[in-house]
């Protein structure tokens, strides 16, 4: 058994797809498939079902997988230190962000990174707060940035930023020109969510119980997985939206969305480390630099 067939192994089951997983991975389907068979075959254990054109995994390729996972979270480990040893000439540092964080306020700060160690490559994935959590935790991920509240032992979480909360309705809603708001309204409007899990989801939660009303009694038009598909069902006249003023603030410009003049709290984002991992300097200066504010910013 090789890092290179685990490496494939874990990239066909996390797709469960032999051509995503190939094209994620850069090579040929052919080799994907037979790296796969031959761990099958040298086991003899089945690790996939193969369901029509899909595959799905068994239970035994359920339980590999998590073993699997760990075994390139250490050899992942052991690359961080040697390539750590180079100083900051080569190497890669994997980063995970929630939505908001990675699509709107990340990149600013990946530039300027690459810009200072243009050797170091950034391996940047996006998931809602809980699967970047995760990510860290499992040792996927060297660093996670997240809006939501995270509370894991395991994990060093500091604050690194604010952000503002709007609430967006399309141009011509009743609300933008009343500004009166009671709980009744509040439950009363139809309102577009993200999904369970998310940090945004989290947060209009919060305001949901401190406002008082029941979570069951709200009329949910909509429950999407991505800040643009919310968006875009608001802009359309699909209900309401409490969204980041990041997320909202082209629309807000351009006039396909307009605010309502509602009280809403601050959030912050937050930075996630697995406490136990060894800390490359990559990292460390990952984070001076989120610490540092841009020029002219």
């Amino acid at each position: 058994m090789t890092l290179e067939q685990l490496r494939i192994f874990v990239a066909v089951a996390e797709r469960e797809h032999v051509t995503r997983a190939a094209e994620a991975l850069n090579l040929t389907q052919s080799a994907t498939s037979a790296a796969v068979s031959v761990l099958e075959a040298h086991y003899q254990t089945q690790l996939f079902d193969r369901v029509g054109r899909r595959i799905v995994l068994t239970d035994a390729g359920r339980i590999f997988l998590s073993e699997a996972r760990a075994v390139l979270a250490r050899a992942r480990s052991a690359e961080i230190v040697l390539a750590d040893l180079a100083g900051l000439k080569r190497g890669t540092l994997k980063l995970a962000g929630s939505q908001t964080v990675a699509n709107y306020w990340l990149p600013g700060i990946a530039h300027r990174f690459r810009s200072s160690y243009p050797g170091i490559e950034l391996d940047v994935t996006i998931g809602n707060t809980e699967t970047v959590a995760a990510q860290v935790r499992d040792g996927i991920a060297d660093l996670g940035f997240v809006e939501g509240e995270v509370d894991d032992p395991a994990l060093a979480i500091e604050p690194v930023a604010d952000d503002e909360l709007v609430l967006v309705a399309a141009p011509g809603h009743p609300w933008t020109s009343n500004a009166a708001f009671t709980p009744r309204d509040l439950q009363a409007a139809r309102w577009v969510l993200r999904e369970p899990g998310s940090g945004t989801r989290a947060h209009f939660e919060a305001v949901r119980a401190a406002r008082g009303i029941e979570p069951g009694s709200l009329d949910i038009a909509l429950e999407l997985p991505s800040n643009e598909a919310v968006r875009a069902a608001v802009e359309a006249g699909a209900g309401v939206a409490v969204m980041s003023r990041l997320v909202a603030e082209a629309s807000l410009k351009a006039g396909t969305l307009a605010a309502i003049d509602f009280d809403l709290p601050k959030r912050r984002f937050f930075s996630l480390r697995h406490k136990e991992r060894h800390a490359t300097r990559a990292t460390r200066e990952f984070l001076a630099l989120v610490a540092r504010p841009a020029i002219g910013a």
